[in-house]
């Protein structure tokens, strides 16, 4: 298994990782925010991506989105292929994006919101802590991100104070 930043040599697995994502939504009926193809491909262009292959098929991907001028950084997209599921593969990814997060934005603090308990589980154990949404970033583009998500009128309701997903913190000052 090669696990490495994305370039645009890697566009060509857009695809594949944007239907992966989706059809995960499906399956396990979670909210999840959908990315397009050409989305996917801009993260890779500018190395903000990790990507797992296996013979250089598609094995996982993960991207990170910078907000509020840089304070912020969350990643997204965290997915594994079917094939490649079970085995310890997203925590391997995740803990690469966290490393690469790290290095290029070393002030920022790094969040994340999910309803999976094991995303939740590695974030934990890569030491973010779970927090109220208020903590995160207010920057209104993250958050339009969300739309696509089933859940997205409980955030809308509540004026983003909640929703089924949890958010969590990593701050490199703690």
């Amino acid at each position: 298994m090669e696990l490495i930043i994305a370039n645009s040599k890697h566009i060509i697995h857009a695809k594949d990782i944007s239907t992966c994502i989706g059809e995960s939504a499906k399956m396990r009926g979670t909210g999840i925010a959908r990315r397009s193809p050409q989305y996917i491909s801009k993260k890779m262009e500018a190395g903000n991506a990790v990507i797992a292959l296996e013979n250089d098929q598609f094995a996982g991907f993960c991207y990170i989105e910078v907000w509020g001028h840089g304070n912020y950084v969350a990643h997204s997209g965290l997915i594994v292929s079917p094939d490649h599921r079970g085995k310890g593969l997203a925590k391997q990814i995740k803990k690469r994006v966290f490393d690469l997060s790290k290095e290029k934005f070393p002030n920022a603090k790094i969040f994340g919101i999910t309803t999976g308990k094991a995303v939740m589980r590695i974030n934990y154990e890569l030491g973010y802590q779970p927090v109220v949404f208020s903590e995160l970033t207010d920057d209104p583009e993250f958050w339009r991100g969300c739309q696509t998500c089933k859940n997205y009128d409980v955030l809308t309701r509540t004026e983003r104070t909640m929703c089924l997903c949890t958010g969590m913190l990593y701050d490199p000052r703690q």
